[in-house]
């Protein structure tokens, strides 16, 4: 099944792109051409996946994506992550709604993985995670992962995709693979640009249509090279974002005439970055580096309207009921500096970094029934907090032995830090007099973080490496690489990975690699305690979350949380001829003690659960519990040609393709206490894992670029994907259908002077299949939240800028 879907889909990408008309830019979308290479044919020198210098993208034994940093800016969103799954079909980047803050920070994923199974580098450096943990019913749900678009696109220089298992090399969450973000590095030149953009669509949902003309987005972006004495360079980058919401729900038939009460999409954002990279030789072959990055984000999204009927206890404040607002505030700070060069043969990197994202939330436009009509309208509900200090060695020589060897070894300490701060006292609780009988507590859409759940943790991790390569002969590579890891809280873990290449000719090339790794549970995963709204086939209700050792989950069965472990294998082979390249790798990912978030174990399952949760005055709980046992398997597959011309300028073809299928081969079924338990993981849950993320994505893009005129061109297929529903039998899944989604751009970009661009994302306005009326009962959702490409319809946008 996989083969014949890969041959079909293949076919199309491949027909689309050759029929398409030309596009425009000096580098493909998923390869770029380095400072220290022609750019022909695939020779990017990477930093990813080996530490051996002067090793290409197309000479690694593992695969690599390399993503210039012009190839991400140039699209209509300026969201790295949303720019990442444009071009990159390994990677998705869903754009949920009514997920509470899952709405404002989104994750990425890879390989259909889980988004915190992909570990995050900033220059070589492990990037920190958001403090948010998604708790609600997105893909990814009980992750915490790094939040992609906290780096504005105009910081990059490129990125680096590692699609392969890479624990053994980078430690902790390096499951599914690496994105590594490399900063701009310059000394002179600079930029400034405007992007302005608004959609033009006809939404048609399942109980009637519309059109919508605007929601504008306004992004403001700028960087500057700054000569620092005769070797050094400052780079300053910085980003404006002010995105109005937009709105897709479906008409509301509890309303007479039907009309739209909800907000169903992206939310509004009002943002700023600004980023600093720098280094500058202190000594003889010894540099001075380091960055720092602040971002400040401002996010809106809505909860479920709330109609006269069941806000009668606010009736004075809201007569015609409220549309609750939950706004996000992050601030995002990245930051680190270290020293690197030669010490006699020896390259060393010595680096200390931290990071830290803390989140606070409030609720706007709402109510607490239990105030009645003295209820603010508006409430803090506290804040999250999560922070990190890295600190590393890494040295590397390479030895006349063999062919070629090259030894790296490293050690590594780090120190995390989470924290729960409790909101105001009417966002989660009753008043201290006067409460209306009968109503629940809470600000409505989000309720608050109560003094029970204020926490403040810590734990230490501490790890050691050894990475060598050496081709033992003209024509054959091998590497060998092993890590080993001690934490403060579950104690010690070992991976190695082993990595084959063999080049029988110059254009051919298999390559090869099985690996063990882990990722640890993270601190949000083992602390994180709330009471939240959470929604269930269209409709919010109220769950307890809690710690898996807190007294509650403890009486259940919970356990101490234990790393998650995997097994990867890939192999791939690597053509190339000319101005053409083409790798394809099969892969196979097993993971094993997978942690998930249990389902609501309700008092009403059986008497002995209503025993043990009657102390605690607890209808229901949900904890993390290990056990969950997939298996992913699949083929990623990358085409480039370059035909370069004398009088018309040079096309590059590039068709990426990501066949990827996910299985749960096993569930637990019970705790330590309840055997049989409650179903701990629903049928929903499964479903999510198994087909959340489209199992087929392919992606055929044009550039052509010309003196100073260019134009791109990219047409994207997209696998079917179900967001399910919790009825066992299927009938409340809701399917995407089967799509391809068409971009186009053309501008005129000098390499120096004004520059100016247009173009449409969506240019066909396709959406997904519209969620059906009878699963929609409200009409807020009109469409699948699932969505791998969202549900917003065709945006169109101008881009004006100045570089010099």
């Amino acid at each position: 099944m996989l083969c014949s879907k890969f041959v079909a889909t293949s076919i199309f990408a491949i027909a689309a792109a050759v029929a398409a008309p030309a596009h425009a830019q000096e580098e493909s979308d998923v390869v770029v051409a380095d400072s220290a290479t022609d750019g022909a044919g695939g020779d990017e020198i990477i930093v990813t996946g080996t530490r051996a210098q002067g090793r290409s993208r197309l000479d690694s034994p593992a695969p690599v994506d390399v993503l210039s940093g012009e190839a991400l800016r140039r699209q209509g969103s300026t969201e790295l992550g949303q720019a990442l799954a444009t071009i990159a079909p390994s990677i998705d980047f869903k754009r949920p709604s009514a997920v509470d803050g899952t709405d404002a920070i989104r994750p990425a994923t890879l390989r259909g993985l889980s988004p915190d199974q992909t570990l995050v580098l900033i220059n070589g450096t492990r990037g920190h995670t958001s403090a948010l943990l998604n708790v609600n019913g997105s893909v990814g749900r009980g992750s915490a992962a790094v939040d992609l678009n906290t780096i504005p696109t105009a910081a990059l220089d490129r990125i680096e995709v590692l699609r392969d298992g890479a624990a053994a090399q980078y430690g902790s969450d390096a499951i599914a693979g690496v994105i590594n973000i490399r900063l701009r590095e310059a000394r002179e030149g600079g930029g400034v640009s405007a992007t302005y953009g608004f959609h033009a669509t006809d939404i048609d949902t399942a109980r009637g249509s519309r059109s919508v003309t605007g929601e504008p987005v306004l992004t403001v972006t700028g960087w500057q090279g700054i000569a620092l004495g005769d070797e050094g360079y400052v780079t300053i980058s910085g980003e404006y974002v002010d995105r109005k919401p937009t709105n897709r729900a479906d008409f509301d038939q509890r309303v007479t005439p039907n009309r739209i009460t909800g907000r169903f999409g992206d939310p509004e954002v009002e943002q700023y970055s600004l980023w600093i990279n720098a280094g500058t030789p202190v000594a003889d072959g010894i540099e001075l580096y380091g960055w720092a990055g602040y971002q400040n984000r401002d996010s809106k999204s809505a909860a479920f309207p709330r109609l006269p009927a069941a806000a009668a206890a606010v009736s004075q404040i809201w007569p015609d009921g409220f549309l609750p607002l939950i706004n996000t505030k992050s601030r995002d700070l990245n930051s680190a500096v270290g020293l690197r060069g030669d010490i006699g043969e020896w390259n060393v990197d010595l680096n200390l970094s931290y990071g830290r994202n803390r989140i606070e939330f409030r609720t706007l436009n709402s109510a607490n029934y239990a105030y009645g009509n003295n209820s603010p309208t508006n409430f803090y509900d506290g804040a999250i907090a999560y922070d990190q200090w890295v600190a590393g060695l890494d040295v590397s020589r390479q030895f006349d032995v063999f062919e070629e060897l090259n030894v790296a070894f490293g050690v590594e300490g780090r120190r995390e830090g989470y924290k729960i701060t409790a909101g105001e006292r009417a966002s989660y609780d009753y008043p201290l007099t006067g409460a209306i009988a009968g109503q629940a507590p809470g600000a409505q859409g989000f309720g608050g973080f109560s003094p029970l759940n204020a926490v403040e943790k810590s734990r230490r991790n501490a790890s050691a490496y050894i990475d060598v390569e050496a081709k033992l002969a003209p024509s054959l590579l091998l590497g060998l690489a092993g890590r080993v890891e001690d934490y403060s809280d579950f104690g010690s873990t070992a991976n190695g990975k082993v990595s084959l290449r063999f080049d029988p000719t110059d254009w051919f090339a298999l390559r090869g690699t099985a690996s063990t790794g882990f990722r640890a549970p993270s601190l949000q995963q083992q602390y994180f305690t709330s009471v939240a709204s959470v929604i269930q086939n269209g409709s919010p209700v109220l769950t307890g979350q809690f710690p898996s050792l807190s007294p509650v989950a403890t009486a259940l069965g919970g356990l101490p949380l234990e790393p998650e472990k995997s097994t990867n294998f890939s192999v791939g082979t690597v053509i190339r001829a000319g101005d053409f390249s083409l790798t394809v790798d099969a892969y196979q990912i097993k993971i094993r003690d997978q942690l998930a978030l249990s389902e609501n174990i309700q008092a009403s399952f059986s008497p002995q659960v209503a025993a043990i949760l009657a102390p605690f005055n607890v209808p229901a709980a949900r904890f993390f519990i290990n056990g969950l046992k997939t298996r992913t398997r699949g083929v990623d597959v990358v085409a480039n040609y370059k035909a370069r011309t004398d009088s018309i300028g040079t096309f590059d073809f590039t068709v990426a393709a990501n066949f990827n299928d996910v299985d749960v081969l096993r569930i637990p079924t019970s705790t330590a206490i309840l055997n049989p338990a409650p179903p701990l993981f629903g049928r929903n849950r499964i479903a999510t894992i198994e087909e959340g993320t489209p199992r087929e994505k392919v992606t055929g893009a044009i550039d052509w670029s010309g003196d100073a005129l260019g134009a791109t061109l990219r047409a994207t297929y997209y696998g079917e994907v179900n967001q399910p529903g919790t009825n066992v039998t299927g009938a409340a899944d809701i399917l995407t259908g089967k799509h391809v989604v068409t971009d186009l751009e053309l501008r005129y970009a000098p390499v120096k002077g004004a520059q100016v661009a247009v173009g449409a994302s969506n240019l066909f306005d396709v959406y997904p299949d519209a969620t059906p009326a009878a699963l929609n009962t409200t009409g807020v959702v009109g469409f699948p939240y699932y969505s791998p490409f969202g549900f917003n319809g065709r945006y169109l946008y101008a881009r004006v800028g100045l570089t010099w």
